[in-house]
């Protein structure tokens, strides 16, 4: 056989094309049952708290609503779960469910926009300062250097004692403190990206800076970005959670789940479900976004073709044993 023969591309009817890093990230996170389940269980999270008013509405429940004759026992205790009040009450009498499903609203959107703000922010900085290099480098890394090593609770209660708690202050507080890890990757990596030869003949081509920042480097930066943007959301959360829990951020009636934390810490003794639900959906969402963030970080990064490749074989294989036990029971 020549070696004509033997390529596939001669099997008349057969091509073969090429495929994007994008199709073949995608390609391999669709392996990752880990990671598929916890994009899962994130698209649930926004649908929930998207729906949080037509649920609220269903139910008959706002989620400031106090049902003191039937939300209280006597004692003056929450109530716990049951088929009015799926996670209880709380000390008020409010439905705890609703809270939660509210909690998520503010907890996801103060993480989502907060990460958003510091990616673009730390992005344009971080290209600036591994682009030009030099004084401009120079100025930019030591002003990152600066917000890395403000203690951000220091930071936010100065912050807060000036404007107040809000829910604005709180973005910008997390957007503050988060920049500056973006933009050092960032700029490393355009360190690298500016010295590829493609960029050498965009020069020489006449291309101007812009150009060259935005069209040539820019597009190879979005892999790396979208992993720290993953992985950044979920600390962005926490941080809002603490500082609601610390009465930094969010404040009460409009609950977060740090204030629900902080109003359950008296009540944890008698009534359970006060502090296990808002921490179980604090802790289910970091958890999923993490988890979320490592299979794109995995799925992107072409040294770990090998264990999606002995993945793939593993599910080939059962596949494979599935059918022959069908062919055998047919038999």
């Amino acid at each position: 056989m020549t070696l004509t023969e033997m390529r596939p591309d001669s099997v008349p009817g057969r091509t073969i094309a090429g495929r994007s890093p994008w199709a073949l990230a995608w390609a391999r996170i669709r392996t990752d049952r880990v990671a598929l389940t916890s994009a899962i269980v994130v698209v649930v999270l926004l649908l929930l708290a998207a729906a949080a008013p037509l649920i609220a509405q269903w139910t008959g429940h706002a989620p400031d609503d106090q049902f003191r004759d039937i939300g209280i026992t006597d004692q003056g205790l929450p109530v716990p779960p049951n088929g009015t009040f799926w996670f209880g009450t709380d000390r008020l009498g409010r439905d705890l469910f609703i809270r939660v499903l509210y909690g998520a609203r503010v907890s996801l959107v103060v993480g989502v926009l907060s990460t958003l703000m510091a990616a673009a922010l730390g992005v344009a900085v971080g290209l600036l300062a591994g682009f030009y290099g030099g004084v401009v480098d120079t100025l930019l890394s030591r002003l990152m250097d600066v917000v890395l090593s403000f203690p951000y609770l220091i930071f936010a209660i100065a912050v807060v004692s000036i404007a107040g708690p809000s829910l604005t202050a709180t973005v910008g507080v997390i957007a503050f403190y988060s920049w500056a890890a973006i933009a050092r990757i960032v700029r490393g990596q355009t360190l690298s990206i500016k010295e590829r030869e493609y960029i050498e003949a965009a020069r020489s081509l006449g291309a101007s800076d812009t150009r060259i920042m935005f069209v040539d480097i820019l597009p190879n930066l979005l892999a790396p970005v979208i992993v720290l943007v993953t992985l950044l959301v979920p600390a962005a959360i926490v941080f809002e959670s603490t500082l609601s829990y610390l009465g930094l951020g969010i404040t009460p009636p409009t609950p977060s789940w740090g204030n629900l934390l902080s109003e359950a810490q008296g009540f944890y003794r008698v009534a359970w479900w006060y502090l296990t639900f808002p921490a179980g959906a604090l802790l289910l969402t970091t958890l999923a976004f993490n988890l979320l963030g490592d299979g794109i970080r995995d799925a992107i990064d072409p040294r770990t073709e090998r264990l999606f490749s002995r993945r793939r074989g593993i599910v080939r294989k059962k596949a494979g044993r599935r059918a022959a036990r069908v062919t055998t029971t047919e038999g």
